[in-house]
C-alpha cells in the first residue's frame, strides 16, 4: 500500500500531521507493507534562501498583523505542537526557502531514509532555528541520518532532484490542492490537513480492506458444521 504526503518542512501544520500519521501507522497491523512517499510543496517559493527574520516577524509581515497578533497565533500553534510532543520555537526559527531541503528529501528517498530525513529537517527548522537554505547545515543534517556527507554536498551544490521537486508541485496543482499537508492513500483516498490519528488509522484500514478483500473458502460441499458443548463437529 502506498501513502503519498505533500508537505513542506517550513509548514508547522505538516509537522503536527506527520506525528499524527506516524502514530496511526504504528498502530496499523500491516504497517510493514506501507510505502510512505514524501512529496514536495513550498508554501513560499519566493522566500530568500536565508534571512534573519523570525517566523513571528514573517507571519506579521505576510498577513499584515501586528507583531503581538503574530506571536499569539504562533503561540497557539506551539501549544498544539506540545500536545504531540513537539517543541516549536518561533522566536528562534528563521524564515527561509525550503527548495534545497526538498531536494535533499528526494535524495534521502534513494538512500532509504526519507521519513527520517523529513523528521530531522522539521526539528532543525522549528526547534533548533537552523537555516534550511544553508548548504553546510543541510549536509550536516544529512550526515546525522547516515547519508554520506560528500554525496549530499554534491547533490546540493548542483541541480540534482530539482525537477522532482517541481514535478511534485505540478502534481499538487493538477490534483487541485488548496493547502498542505495533503495525503493520498493508494491513489484513491485523499485526506487534507492535520487530522486526528484516528482518522488516518481508519483510512489505512479501509484502504487495506478494499485492496485485500476477504475470500470465503466455505461452500455447500463442505457441510454445515455446528458447535455445542465446547465441541465443533462436521456432520
Amino acid at each position: 500500500m502506498k501513502v503519498e504526503i505533500w508537505s513542506d518542512v517550513a509548514c508547522p501544520w505538516c509537522y503536527i500531521a506527520k506525528h499524527r500519521f506516524d502514530n496511526a501507522l504504528s498502530q496499523f497491523e500491516h504497517r510493514e507493507q506501507v510505502e510512505v512517499i514524501w512529496r514536495s510543496y513550498q508554501l513560499d517559493p519566493d522566500a530568500p534562501a536565508m534571512s534573519n527574520m523570525s517566523l513571528n516577524d514573517s507571519l506579521s509581515e505576510k498577513h499584515g498583523l501586528s507583531l503581538e497578533e503574530a506571536i499569539a497565533m504562533n503561540d497557539q500553534m506551539r501549544r498544539l505542537g506540545a500536545q504531540e510532543g513537539l517543541n516549536y520555537d518561533f522566536d528562534r526559527a528563521r524564515y527561509g526557502n525550503s527548495f534545497d531541503a526538498h531536494r535533499l528529501i528526494h535524495f534521502a528517498r534513494q538512500r532509504g531514509v526519507q521519513t527520517t530525513m523529513e523528521e530531522r529537517l522539521f526539528r532543525a527548522y522549528f526547534t533548533e532555528g537552523k537555516a534550511l537554505g544553508d548548504t553546510n547545515i543541510l549536509v550536516e543534517l544529512a550526515r546525522e541520518v547516515d547519508i554520506n556527507a560528500e554525496e549530499a554536498r554534491a547533490v546540493l551544490v548542483g541541480e540534482a532532484f530539482a525537477e522532482q521537486v517541481r514535478a511534485d508541485t505540478e502534481s499538487a496543482r493538477r490534483l487541485g490542492l488548496k493547502g498542505i499537508p495533503f495525503f493520498i492513500i493508494d491513489e484513491k483516498y485523499a485526506i487534507a490537513g492535520a487530522q486526528a490519528s484516528e482518522t488516518f488509522r481508519d483510512a489505512l484500514e479501509r484502504a487495506w480492506m478494499e485492496s485485500h478483500p476477504l475470500v470465503s473458502l466455505w461452500g455447500p460441499e463442505m457441510g454445515a458444521g455446528y458447535c455445542k458443548d465446547g465441541t465443533c463437529e462436521i456432520p
